[in-house]
């Protein structure tokens, strides 16, 4: 696999991590969970994803070359641009006005 298509692929990866927590009431994407989850609990998942993505991004980056070391301003970075690949599922879950189910509107 290129260079040019690990990046992207991490790209996407961190993209739909970011917004996985907002758009599922599951825990990570697979678990069901007895009650809606919160916002404090959504928040740990993502930094939970916020890991799995950067660590597929390490296991890409040692497969292609060596591995680079990064100080705290390359998980700064990582971690705010994460946070902002899960606005729109923020938005999505908390700002938008969805229709409840079962309401038959009348």
């Amino acid at each position: 696999m290129s260079q040019t298509v690990s990046i992207w692929l991490v790209l996407a990866v961190a993209f739909c991590a970011a917004n996985l927590p907002f758009v599922s009431q599951r825990l990570l994407g697979v678990v069901p969970l007895a009650s809606p989850k919160g916002l404090g609990l959504r928040v740990l998942e993502l930094v939970v994803l916020y890991l799995i993505a950067g660590g597929l991004g390490l296991f890409l980056e040692n497969q292609g070359s060596q591995i680079a070391p990064q100080g705290w301003e390359f998980y700064a970075i990582t971690g705010a641009m994460f946070i902002t690949f899960a606005f729109p599922g923020f938005i999505w879950r908390y700002l938008l006005k969805h229709k409840r189910r079962g309401s038959h509107g009348g």
